[in-house]
């Protein structure tokens, strides 16, 4: 896949982000820990919480990464950032203002997986980028679309019959990041592509068995 930018623009628009909109990638990791407690522990409030940060997550990376960074060395970034600002907006639609979206942890394998996820996201893939020879600050930090990406999708497999259209950008996600994955060498975005084909088949099995 040919793509308008060369691999030294790709990793220096990460650069560029990281240090421009420090130190909130803090806040986003306070978020998702937040998030991933309420689903382990959840209260009265919790799925509206959740799906307020995952609204917000996606919000931000239609807004702020694509549109204010991406854009700059790749047209097709626009529409990315409307995509990724429509998934936030259904997060909003169906968990907070439907209340459409449970999430709970059961012993099953689909939460199992889930949480595998939800901890690969933001833990083991900035680790895993690391050594591949992706070093901070040029390096897909979690709150950008890869990782973010597997948290969701892990969210979702903890959510409750979540409606199938919620899934959808985050699989079509999964596929355009390996598909760069190819093209720029970033090895880590393989783990995007089996999120994505394993956790929506679990998603859409999960919910066919609980109808």
């Amino acid at each position: 896949m040919k793509l308008p930018f060369t691999p030294e623009q790709f990793f220096g628009i990460f650069e560029q982000y990281n240090e421009a909109v420090w130190p909130a990638q803090v806040a986003i990791y306070i978020a998702a820990a937040i998030a991933f407690y309420l689903m382990l522990k959840p209260g009265r409030y919790s799925n509206k919480v959740i799906s307020g940060v995952l609204a917000f997550f996606w919000l931000w990376m239609g807004i702020v990464y694509h549109w204010s960074f991406f854009a700059s060395i790749n047209p097709a970034a626009r529409l990315f950032g409307a995509l990724f600002v429509l998934q936030g907006l259904i997060f909003i639609f169906e968990g907070i203002v439907r209340n459409n979206l449970a999430f709970s942890f059961s012993k099953d394998w689909h939460s199992a997986f889930g949480v595998v996820l939800i901890l690969f996201g933001p833990i083991i893939y900035p680790i895993l980028g690391h050594f591949l020879g992706h070093t901070y600050p040029s390096s897909p930090t979690f709150g950008l679309p890869c990782p973010t990406t597997i948290f969701t999708i892990g969210a979702l497999l903890l959510a409750n019959r979540p409606p199938r259209y919620v899934a959808v950008i985050p699989l079509l996600w999964s596929a355009i990041g390996f598909l760069a994955a190819i093209s720029l060498g970033v090895k880590e975005d393989t783990s995007l592509l089996i999120a994505g084909l394993i956790g929506m088949g679990a998603i859409m099995i999960k919910r066919e068995k609980a109808a």
